[in-house]
């Protein structure tokens, strides 16, 4: 995302989140939510609630910043956003789960994600694993970063509502882009932590199986990555070609290239490209 001054103004048109309505209409019903928090300004909603997730804050609390001045994506890529034009948000969640499954914790945001854009946007999108959800163009319109500490697990989520084209790197688009409509923020933020908490209860009540908590079989509806022929990034920049064929227990993207199969953690790649779709 491009960067934008910390003392950059909110557009007029992009009204500010109201964290005590958001809370009221979030806590009511659940088991998981306890509160959330808007704050105006913040480097990072993930660092902050990683802080304090290690002095002790219990699972449940939302933290949305208005404005993120040092966010981070995966690999410690930048992202930032203009004042209000995205929803900025990390989650702190305590998973009783064998720590292999929390890798599927992306995934289970992302498909969240994508069921709340669907719902109050009226876009259809789809994941590329292991963090990204794209438009129909294949487009970013939102990136997911999760990050464990001890027993915790914060979950950074940035999406593009608002932002116009001018405002967007060649590689993204925003919802309201996508939907050609505005689109309504505070109701996106509560449909995703409501579909989040659906799935994960399920997830932890089965101890992070991904099979019979239905969370497999709903990531590969939504995943446009598995079925193609892949080129994968490595860290050291080396890379290697392969169909992605699926995702297997631990959340790892199962590569089969010319000298075998291969199972690839997030933290194993640094960029994963589809090339064309199988069959």
């Amino acid at each position: 995302m491009p960067d934008a001054a910390s003392s950059a103004a909110p557009h007029p048109d992009r009204p500010a989140l109201d964290a005590a309505a958001l809370t009221a209409a979030l806590t009511g019903s659940s088991s998981l939510w306890r509160a959330v928090e808007v704050v105006e300004e913040l480097g990072s909603t993930n660092a902050e609630l990683v802080a304090r997730a290690a002095a002790g804050e219990p699972a449940g609390l939302v933290l949305v910043a208005e404005h993120q001045v040092t966010g981070r994506g995966r690999l410690d890529r930048t992202w930032t956003s203009p004042p209000r034009a995205g929803l900025t948000v990390s989650v702190l969640v305590r998973p009783d789960v064998p720590a292999a499954r929390r890798a599927w914790l992306s995934l289970l945001t992302g498909v969240a994600l994508a069921e709340a854009v669907a719902e109050v946007a009226g876009v259809r999108a789809s994941l590329k694993w292991p963090n990204d959800l794209l438009a129909a163009d294949g487009a970013k319109l939102a990136g997911i970063l999760a990050e464990g500490t001890g027993q915790a697990v914060v979950i950074g989520t940035g999406v593009n509502v608002s932002t116009r084209a001018d405002e967007l790197p060649g590689t993204g688009t925003s919802l309201e882009l996508a939907a050609g409509a505005p689109v309504d923020r505070g109701a996106l933020l509560l449909a995703w932590l409501r579909a989040f908490e659906t799935r994960y209860t399920r997830w932890e009540q089965v101890l992070g199986d991904p099979v019979s908590s239905g969370l497999a079989r709903d990531y590969l509806a939504w995943c446009s990555t598995v079925g193609t022929t892949v080129t994968v990034t490595l860290p050291d920049g080396s890379t290697l070609d392969g169909v992605a064929e699926a995702v297997d227990w631990d959340g790892r993207l199962v590569v089969r290239t010319d000298d075998g199969v291969v199972e690839l953690a997030s933290g194993d790649v640094r960029h994963v490209r589809p090339t064309r779709r199988e069959g």
